[in-house]
């Protein structure tokens, strides 16, 4: 999981800000906040997919439920370093 700036930062995201494969957009407000936010995440068929939503609600517990995963904030990015300027 990783934000779009930091997609585009590591030279995954193309000209249009599209993420590059293997990345996916996840649906969510384009100012989501950790803070009110949750990251969560599932693996199914060998790839993880994503989703957002606001914290400490029952859709959260229901997604938690169903075998979803919250992502902790400092694991969000890449790991790709930014190119060089």
């Amino acid at each position: 999981m990783a934000t779009r700036r930091q997609l585009v930062a590591g030279g995954l995201a193309d000209g249009t800000e599209t993420p590059v494969r293997p990345w996916h957009p996840v649906q969510g407000p384009s100012d989501a906040s950790t803070m009110w936010y949750a990251v969560l995440r599932k693996r199914l068929r060998g790839v993880f997919i994503g989703s957002l939503c606001v914290r400490h609600t029952g859709r959260q517990a229901s997604l938690e439920e169903a075998g979803w995963e919250e992502v902790p904030v400092g694991d969000i990015g890449t790991g790709v370093e930014p190119p060089a300027p």
